[in-house]
């Protein structure tokens, strides 16, 4: 029985298009149990698609997927509600579970007017994305949060914590990627020897189909001077040329990125000893629009083991990038206000201390807390909390210079750098107009008005030589001073006053 009558009656081998690593453990057993149900699902559902199962096999698997999708996402907001009752974050992850539903639904509705097998490839691409960020990006930063409530860390602790344990996520998003597309690499050489064997028997345009006919991503065989003489419908859509544009046209004309240095060596180098080269590689469209893109490229050898043809596989990777930059936006900055994170802020006040010694100039490191902050919040409510906050950092971000920094620390707490200071007073007109630009009265969405004022600790990156984490809790100390001085106001830490 071939491996086609298999794939139909469910005995073929499963086509891993997502294989499953230990970078997608939350830590949550039943969680983690359920994600590998789901992954099980739809690489089954791959299978079927690759192997041209009937159109009721394919109806019935993903029919349980979107069914077991449904229970698995009942289950997950109840062990989160355990945690988190009805705050903001998880009912923002609910609201993930429900967009998911409903564009696996509106996807399948196009069954109306399209194949089932294109509506399978389409929905099976937009699985494989959203379960990794899901995972990844959602499920992991939950489960952290969930794990530091059940030790007994605060919520509003626990969620700061887990955003930046969240940091880390850049190296396991990128080790899951390269997991995925080495298990490409690995069929796209198995589809290679499937090209040699079959080439003896079939004409080429047999060929060309039975080898692009079930592939998701762009795919295009070149003769040995990469003169392309097939390409599949994906391969089309992503380059926006047309099939007169794309045969007998040399690759690398349609690829800029194979040309760049030293990827074209190493890829020839790679062909030439190893027989395949898996790499990023970044081209333009026809629109000359750029796109990044995962590349792995195979050599096709003949009985007398010499390259007849050569293979390159595509995959557009450039969601991955683009979720990378706002992974690493989300790592260093404020969710609330957007102004640098605490760990963004020791990035820059070491890199402004630097610059302070080598210019002989001074730095200006204040610490600033709001007063009258707590009856905002008591008595307008946390949202209008919320609005203040981010009204305050609008007004401090007026006044700095493009040099500065001002960064929250959390709560009603926010650090200013002034840099390039010739003397210590140079900075008194700025923290004046600070104290003046927060007195300033506050009108909310709901027709009410916050007075709040700050109270500002300084010290001076010069007379003060300490090292970061010092300078910083000497602005603190500075800051209490100044309130128990009477609020509204700046006090500059003393050097030496320690006891």
């Amino acid at each position: 029985m071939t491996a086609h009558n298999n794939q139909n009656h469910g005995e073929a081998t499963l086509l891993e298009v997502f294989p499953w690593n230990e970078n997608f453990d939350t830590g949550i057993a039943l969680i983690d149990l359920q994600h590998k149900k789901l992954v099980s699902l739809l690489n089954q559902l791959a299978s079927h698609l690759a192997y041209q199962s009937d159109l009721p096999t394919l109806a019935v698997v993903f029919k349980e997927l979107t069914e077991y999708a449904a229970y698995h996402f009942q289950t997950e907001e109840a062990i989160w509600h355990q945690y988190f009752s009805d705050s903001e974050l998880k009912l923002k992850h609910k609201e993930k579970h429900a967009n998911f539903l409903a564009e696996v639904q509106k996807l399948k509705n196009e069954e109306k007017n399209t194949p089932l097998e294109t509506v399978v490839e389409d929905i099976l691409s937009f699985l494989t994305h959203w379960l990794v960020f899901h995972i990844l990006d959602g499920d992991k930063r939950m489960a952290k949060i969930a794990q530091a409530v059940e030790s007994g860390v605060p919520l509003n602790l626990a969620i700061e914590q887990g955003n930046l344990e969240m940091d880390g996520i850049m190296r396991l998003l990128i080790e899951s990627i390269l997991t995925m597309y080495d298990s490409l690499s690995l069929r796209t050489l198995q589809l290679a020897k499937e090209i040699a064997n079959r080439i003896k028997a079939e004409s080429e345009q047999r060929l060309a189909a039975s080898v692009f006919e079930n592939t998701l991503d762009g795919i295009c065989i070149t003769d040995t001077n990469l003169n392309v003489i097939n390409a599949n419908p994906a391969f089309y859509q992503t380059t926006l040329y047309n099939c007169e544009e794309v045969l007998g046209k040399n690759l690398k004309n349609l690829k800029s990125g194979l040309e760049d240095q030293p990827t074209a060596a190493s890829i020839w180098q790679a062909l030439e000893q190893q027989g395949s080269w898996s790499g990023k590689v970044i081209s333009r469209n026809k629109n000359n629009e750029q796109i990044t893109e995962w590349l792995t490229f195979s050599s096709v050898r003949n009985v007398k083991n010499i390259p007849c043809n050569y293979v390159a596989v595509f995959s557009n990777i450039s969601h991955f990038i683009q979720l990378q930059h706002n992974l690493e936006h989300i790592a260093h900055h404020d969710t609330l206000t957007n102004l640098p994170n605490r760990l963004l802020l020791y990035d820059r006040l070491e890199l402004a201390m630097a610059h302070a010694l080598r210019s002989k100039l001074s730095l200006a490191v204040c610490y600033l807390d709001l007063d009258g902050f707590k009856p905002v919040n008591d008595n307008l409510g946390h949202a209008a909390g919320d609005q203040v906050l981010q009204e305050v950092a609008k007004r401090l971000l007026s006044i700095v210079r493009n040099d500065d920094t001002v960064a929250r620390l959390g709560g009603d707490e926010f650090v200013i750098l002034f840099g390039n200071l010739k003397h210590q007073s140079d900075c008194h007109p700025l923290l004046a107009r600070v104290l003046q630009e927060i007195s300033k009265p506050i009108h909310l969405d709901n027709n009410a008005v916050a007075n709040i004022s700050s109270s500002i600790g300084v010290t001076v990156f010069s007379h003060d030589h300490s090292d970061s984490d010092q300078l910083l809790q000497h602005a603190d100390q500075a800051m209490y001073e100044a309130k128990r001085l009477g609020k509204s106001q700046y006090y500059f830490y003393q050097v030496g006053s320690e006891k």
